[in-house]
């Protein structure tokens, strides 16, 4: 059925009418998507001086090119902390001595960051034997990538800046699939090998030395609601992660009260809803192959019943 430019201009006027939660009207800016992207961009640079530039960096040009990236940095980054911190606050305000200081905090703190992503390339370098040089890492793996954008996040995050740290690792998601939220607390020396199908939830805390494969979720368990039914936001709900942990591919670990105890080793494929012990290797129990003829859809051959689960100390 055919309808004029005004028709379809009024049915999207009626939904917008109508169908609220949505639309963001007469509220004031939001952080642009764009802007958080290049601005994402710009922090690795930030970060790995030489690396993620378009063009080689000169020791003699140093000085100059950091000085250039922070203040464009700082500009961006603060018209977007004005704009957040003012949705928040119903469109009022101007908010820019906030943005300013959560602007001086976020800076400052960039020489931790660094140390802490140097210890990241040193395990990542240590722990695939793939891994030829640090160069390597740095440029070609997407788990430091993820990792340095989570490490920046978390910093937006601790000062309770809305949207912006959430943006920022979704950035990351969308460019290696590794999903790390803002809030996940991640010690040093942190690997994520492969990485494509990492989830790690917002109230997870990680200690040092901790690797990951692809496909691992630290995931919650279950929502518990209020009397409304609605889900309780701000308890914790994802696993605790001790020194020295190894969990290997497709691994999925649940819940608030969980904990990977130090040293311990979660084999591939293994469900995991309760706590493990210190020095714990948990492994899936063995499951024979079966073969099947697909014509008839009749087994070949008869395997014996899977074993559920194996713990070895």
């Amino acid at each position: 059925m055919q309808k004029t430019q005004q028709e379809i201009v009024n049915l999207l006027l009626d939904s917008y009418r109508d169908i609220g939660g949505i639309n963001h009207l007469d509220c004031g800016d939001l952080p642009s998507k764009i802007g958080i992207a290049t601005l994402c961009e710009d922090l690795l640079c930030l970060l790995f001086p030489g690396f993620f530039d378009y063009e080689a960096v000169a020791s003699t040009e140093i000085s100059m090119r950091t000085n250039e990236l922070v203040a464009g940095i700082r500009e961006r980054l603060s018209v977007e902390l004005r704009s957040v911190l003012r949705a928040q606050n119903g469109g009022n305000g101007d908010h820019g001595a906030k943005a300013d200081d959560v602007c001086c905090k976020f800076f400052n703190s960039f020489p931790e960051v660094r140390q802490l992503l140097q210890t990241d390339v040193q395990a990542a370098y240590e722990g695939d034997p793939a891994a030829k040089s640090y160069d390597e890492i740095i440029l070609a793996y997407p788990g430091l990538e993820a990792i340095a954008i989570q490490r920046l996040a978390h910093l937006l995050y601790s000062e309770g800046v809305p949207l912006i740290p959430r943006m920022m690792t979704e950035w990351a998601h969308s460019k290696t699939g590794i999903d790390i939220h803002p809030g996940a607390q991640i010690g040093s020396h942190f690997f994520i090998d492969h990485g494509t199908g990492v989830v790690i939830g917002e109230t997870c805390v990680i200690g040092t030395r901790v690797k990951l494969y692809h496909g691992v979720t630290l995931g919650a368990r279950s929502f518990t609601k209020d009397e409304d039914g609605h889900i309780v936001k701000g308890i914790k709900r994802h696993p605790n992660v001790e020194d020295d942990v190894t969990v290997y591919p497709n691994s999925t670990i649940l819940g608030g009260d969980t904990t990977l105890g130090a040293r311990s080793t979660i084999g591939a494929n293994v469900f995991l809803m309760q706590s493990v012990d210190p020095d714990t290797l948990v492994i899936r129990g063995e499951q024979p192959n079966r073969s099947l003829d697909k014509r008839v859809g009749k087994k070949k051959q008869k395997a014996d019943p899977f074993e559920e689960w194996a713990f070895q100390i």
